[in-house]
């Protein structure tokens, strides 16, 4: 059994306690000892080396630090010395990037109460939150943060806050008589109270169950650490790019290593070789540039209000299928508002949400003046009147001080020019009868509304509030309160509860003087009907528009709440999310279904209601499953773990909790669901990016292994030395892959689906322009290396030839950086100097290029010399060939 379903007494005796005397002291310290304190503790991390060994895993370094250790040991200790400081600065990069704080359980540790109210040796005093321990009776009153999971043992109109844990947008009403039978929801345990909920109203007393890690929100914790970093789509794509790349270099090695022995030449000159294609295989720059280009990606997501954490998530959004978004405070506006009144047997439009007392009153469509309406005004004074809420804008900023229900009644009556501090002022309280659960109702009686009169307004339930009265006002007359009214007003009532209103009903009655005795059963009796108001936490108006550019772009936006069905589905449908009912399904529903059995369910349903956060992770877990790469976007502690499981987690950054914030890998500044729409366009521009500097990078170092191969094969000299080839991956190569990085979303680019999850970064398309490609880099390259050998000769020469192919390498792969800004488009259409970066780029690359053949201490280091203006004119007259036959294949083969 569990504590919801047991008794008070029972409750209190298997915890060998007692409600008025609370523990002993010297019990209450043995149990902290056997409990533990009533604190979150957090997982160790990882340590710096453990973080730096990980990098070393890659395949691909582990060719290059092989690479190393064969340059150092025939003596090429130059050429060790700067592949192993490459090795090492991508491993350092890749540190960085992996750096993500684990502050979870730190934000859970700081929404504990601090201090807590107990009764102890029969008294009550005030302890840390951290030394509760299961047994201690705990005092409750209106603003308490509760610090532990507790039974309630007495309750007086108490309602808790549980919205984020819940996502139940409306305060709780428990209940401490209550037994609840079977198994039931965090939502529906009206008898307990969750630690880190907040006591809005009323009073109570709690025996503590469970403490630390036990509690609910100590669950959730638990649960957050024990998931483990799942790999990024863009993680795996270049695992496997690595794996291909890695097999395809040592396979290359060893062939030219066979042929160069079979030629007759020596061992040392084909290690030396064999490096070198190894160098000219691996794209040393690839994971320097990635990390690069996905950190200018988080600037630019953060110019439009969503912070990326984890630097990979930013590619990952562009591969987002499904958003799994919570309703309250992220499609809704966390913000109870009016926005339906009933009087004068009319049915009025209230416009204008949020706590700002600005709006109209309209009817049937048309803004109507409001003082035609007498019975309107009534409703909303007694509505404020009979009211323990306030609107508070110290700050600039309107917000509600109490009930949000009673906050929406308020700010109606602000709407119509009513304040709480005007009326007050007008109309003092002289006496009233508080909410109570059982009556639900309250009563207030007020001086000067009438002349010489007191007045008793009374707000509550509609068919309790209608029961008790017998007379209505209508169109300025009060008239009898017959059947046929009754049941007009009740089926009003059933209209407005229907669209998922919360609706309550206004009455008054008049007095000559303050009666003698005051209860319910004489001021709560043969009253006057006024009217009702009905009122929802309403959509945000811009998630509307961002749901539509979702499914424009092949997104699918499912609602995951923690409050009612009926409520969920009315904002699902008036956001366009869901069309019909049997879209929406409650959580329980989820318990009873196999996994292969909610992967179906998971297809075609759009709302899930009065879910826990198991039953959110179920969900992301079965979309992931069905294939999905899936976002949940969230703002309470009940969303943490889903927004850990999901591929990507989105919190609000304004309403969302601590928890919610440090578990997510995005976090939306303007709490606007439309920015992520913003996000997933930016993160496919940037995989689109990635590919198009991925295909720059292959197609230069496959034309490098085509040189230096079919060089072999000839039987000429290595035309390049490892330093050279390094020196052309790592900078001239990485400044235009960088500038490439940044180029502007080609048109179109949210008007298709998401891309399939399995497809890699080398499409079908690109093969065949990387071949294309690297066969003209490695033709123009030997023949401007033949030239140079007919031209210098092949003995004391080689080194002015080298140098020659070396100018005319880079320049061929500088030159072609322009075409690969698109592979589809021409260069002509996109414009020569449309991206300044890449301008920038090939400007640097060239001008270090020309320093290194021109400075006598870099020529040294990288075997060069200084070339001839005859040179010049024959790299240049080669070096155009790579940038020719790409347009010219874009032309043939991608007609546009």
């Amino acid at each position: 059994m569990e504590w919801y379903n047991k008794g008070k007494k029972e409750t209190v005796s298997e915890l060998l306690t007692n409600e008025n005397y609370g523990l002993k002291t010297q019990e209450a310290e043995q149990r902290l000892q056997k409990y533990g304190r009533n604190e979150l503790e957090e997982q160790s991390k990882k340590s710096f080396l453990t973080k730096l060994i990980a990098q070393f895993a890659d395949f691909l370094i582990i060719i290059l630090v092989a690479a190393a250790g064969i340059s150092a040991v025939v003596g090429e200790t130059e050429d060790a010395i700067v592949i192993l400081a490459i090795v090492f600065i991508n491993a350092i990069l890749g540190i960085y990037q992996e750096g993500k704080a684990e502050k979870s359980v730190e934000a859970l540790q700081k929404m504990s109460a601090p201090n807590a109210k107990v009764i102890r040796d029969g008294n009550q005093t005030e302890i840390p939150a951290a030394e509760i321990v299961p047994g201690d009776i705990v005092v409750l009153e209106a603003g308490d943060i509760i610090p532990a999971d507790l039974r309630l043992i007495e309750s007086s109109n108490l309602k808790i806050e549980e919205a984020s844990l819940t996502g139940e947008s409306v305060p709780v009403e428990k209940d401490a008589k209550a037994i609840i039978g079977g198994s039931a929801g965090i939502g529906d345990r009206h008898n307990m109270g969750f630690s880190s909920t907040i006591v809005t109203y009323g009073r109570g007393k709690g025996v503590v169950v469970e403490t630390g890690h036990h509690t609910e929100i100590g669950n959730i914790a638990t649960k957050i650490q024990t998931y483990g970093e799942e790999q990024t789509p863009l993680q795996i794509k270049l695992n496997q790019l690595g794996k291909v790349l890695g097999t395809l270099t040592i396979l290359i090695c060893i062939v030219v290593f066979g042929v160069g022995l079979l030629q007759g030449r020596e061992v040392l000159e084909m290690l030396l070789t064999s490096i070198s294609l190894a160098v000219a295989a691996i794209p040393e720059g690839l994971p320097a540039i990635v990390t690069i280009v996905l950190a200018i990606g988080m600037n630019r997501m953060a110019d439009r209000n969503a912070i990326v954490k984890k630097l990979l998530a930013v590619e990952t959004l562009g591969a987002t299928s499904v958003i799994c978004s919570d309703k309250t405070g992220t499609l809704t506006q966390n913000e109870m508002t009016v926005v339906k009144a009933y009087v004068d047997d009319k049915i009025l439009e209230i416009e204008g949400g949020g706590y700002e007392p600005v709006g109209a009153v309209k009817l049937d469509g048309k803004e109507i003046d409001i003082n035609t309406l007498y019975n309107l005004n009534n409703l909303a004074s007694i509505g404020a009147l009979s009211n323990d809420a306030y609107l508070d804008n110290s700050s600039g900023v309107f917000k509600i001080v109490g009930d949000p229900t009673e906050g929406a009644i308020v700010t109606f009556a602000g709407k119509l020019g009513k304040t709480t501090n005007d009326l007050n002022k007008s109309f003092p309280r002289v006496e009233e009868l508080p909410f109570d659960s059982a009556r639900k109702m309250m009563s207030t009686f007020h001086e000067n509304y009438i002349k010489g009169k007191v007045v008793s307004f009374t707000k509550g339930a509609p068919d309790i509030v209608i029961s008790k009265c017998t007379k209505i006002a209508l169109n300025g007359e009060i008239v009898d309160f017959t059947k046929e009214l009754k049941n007009r007003v009740l089926s009003v009532n059933i209209k407005f509860a229907k669209s998922a209103l919360r609706v309550l009903s206004a009455a008054y009655k008049v007095w000559d003087e303050l009666p003698q005795q005051i209860s319910p059963e004489t001021v709560e009796t043969d009253m006057i009907f006024v009217g009702l108001v009905g009122m929802i936490d309403p959509a945000r108006p811009e998630a509307k528009d961002a749901i539509k550019e979702c499914k424009d772009a092949g997104i699918e936006a499912v609602m995951i709440t923690g409050d009612y069905k009926e409520t969920a589905f009315a904002i699902a449908k008036d956001l366009g999310m869901a069309e019909s009912e049997d879209q929406a399904m409650m959580g329980e529903e989820l318990d009873n279904l196999s996994e292969d059995e909610l992967k179906e369910v998971v297809k075609k349903t759009k709302v899930y209601a009065r879910v826990s956060p198991e039953h959110k992770v179920k969900i992301v877990t079965a979309l992931k499953e069905n294939g999905h790469i899936t976002s949940m976007t969230g703002d309470g502690v009940n969303d943490a773990l889903a927004l850990k499981k999901a591929d990507i987690g989105v919190s609000m950054g304004i309403t969302g909790t601590d928890v919610a914030k440090n578990t997510a890998e995005v976090i939306l500044t303007d709490d606007n669901f439309a920015t992520i729409v913003n996000a997933v366009e930016e993160g496919r521009i940037i995989f689109s990016n990635i590919k198009k500097f991925v295909f720059f990078l292959l197609s230069c170092n496959i034309g490098e292994i085509f040189l230096v191969f079919i060089s072999i094969l000839i039987g000429w000299e290595v035309p390049l030395m490892p330093i050279q080839l390094l020196w052309l991956n790592l900078v001239t190569d990485s400044f235009p892959a960088m500038a490439l990085g940044v180029e502007n979303a080609e048109p179109g680019i949210m008007n298709h689906p998401p891309r399939d999850t399995k497809e890699p970064i080398l499409d079908k398309g690109m093969y065949g322009g990387i071949l294309f490609q690297a066969m003209a880099i490695a033709a123009a390259s030997l023949f401007a290396y033949y030239w140079a050998q007919v031209r210098y000769g092949i003995g004391s020469g080689l080194i002015h030839a080298r140098s020659i192919v070396f100018a005319t390498l880079i320049t061929a792969e500088l030159l072609r950086a322009f075409s690969s800004r698109s592979q589809v488009f021409s260069l002509f259409k996109i414009g020569l100097f449309s991206n300044k970066r890449m301008v920038q780029a090939v400007f640097v690359s060239f001008a270090l290029t020309v320093l290194v053949l021109y400075l006598p201490i870099l020529n040294d280091i990288f075997n060069v010399v200084p070339l001839t203006f005859q040179d010049w004119e024959i790299v240049l007259m080669f070096a155009f060939i790579p940038l020719i036959s790409g347009e010219v294949y874009k032309m043939i083969f991608k007609n546009k």
